[in-house]
């Protein structure tokens, strides 16, 4: 049943659901064609990636999931929000719908989640397209030795469970242009997240960048099976938390690159920057994209 909070204008797909013992995990799946294939991050879900479906999927196959704690999927309290699990959860679905040729896109989390699949699996990809992300252990990153102390702090389960510190506090913070997160966009981002009980995915992402370094940076060391396909990368300068030496790194490694960045621009180059992250979109599928 659609929420009573989701407007259906923003988001009008039909909702899918793949049971993973016995955990649904939601989905869209509109148009038809070449598939696209969407991977949020956090504390976010595929309400992200609305604005590129609606105008994608009127020629291209368009694929977005809501990872297990986030959006409309199921939010158990006994479960393993690991991101190496949430990656398991995403080659179920690539099975199941025994998707091919697949344009992975990635944001956020998303990045190690699809990539890790990318990784083990490059003859299902034919290309990316990754906005702010990461793909390597951030252990040595002077940010991410400030940020641990954060991480590892008792009254960080607390904040996010009780006070929706990702959704209330965090994502605010990552927009360059705080107009852009209206009221009436920010419940969209929040609602998923009404009830301490429905937190818990938003902790095991914090958790994971505690625990799941060693986990990056192998994938990281693997990035020969995917660092010479097509890609294109959409990224906000300005973001805070994902830097721009971020970007740097992917593009000292992937041969075959476009870059299209956004200088005043946060993490959500999506939201900020809609129509024209979709008109490069567009111009790169087709062939036609030229470097920002």
């Amino acid at each position: 049943m659609t929420p009573s909070w989701l407007d259906p204008n923003e988001y009008p797909f039909d909702s899918q659901y793949l049971s993973l013992d016995g955990v649904r995990l939601h989905y869209i799946d509109e148009g038809r064609g070449d598939v696209v294939l969407f991977v949020h991050g956090t504390p976010s879900w595929s309400f992200d990636f609305r604005h590129i479906i609606k105008s994608l999927s009127k020629f291209y196959r368009c694929i977005a999931i809501d990872h297990i704690g986030f959006g409309l999927s199921d939010k158990p309290a006994n479960y393993d929000y690991a991101t190496p699990k949430h990656s398991e959860n995403l080659r179920q679905l690539i099975d199941k719908l025994e998707l091919n040729d697949i344009t992975l896109v990635v944001h956020d989390f998303g990045g190690p989640i699809g990539l890790n699949y990318a990784i083990h699996h490059p003859e299902r990809i034919k290309q990316h397209i990754i906005f702010n992300t990461w793909l390597w252990s951030s252990e040595k990153e002077e940010e991410y030795i400030r940020f641990q102390k954060i991480l590892k702090n008792p009254l960080l389960p607390f904040l996010y469970k009780y006070l929706n510190f990702s959704a209330g506090f965090i994502l605010p913070q990552s927009f360059a242009d705080k107009a852009i997160l209206t009221n009436k966009l920010r419940k969209h981002y929040i609602k998923p997240f009404r009830n301490p009980s429905e937190r818990l995915g938003t902790i095991g992402f914090s958790k994971s960048l505690l625990n799941d370094q060693g986990w990056f940076e192998e994938l990281w060391s693997k990035r020969a099976s995917i660092s010479e396909k097509r890609t294109l990368f959409i990224w906000g300068m300005a973001d805070k938390f994902i830097l721009p030496k971020y970007l740097e790194k992917f593009e000292r490694e992937f041969t075959d690159r476009i870059s299209v960045k956004f200088q005043d621009c946060g993490h959500y180059p999506q939201e900020e920057k809609k129509e024209l992250v979709v008109s490069e979109i567009q111009s790169w599928l087709q062939g036609l994209g030229c470097v920002n």
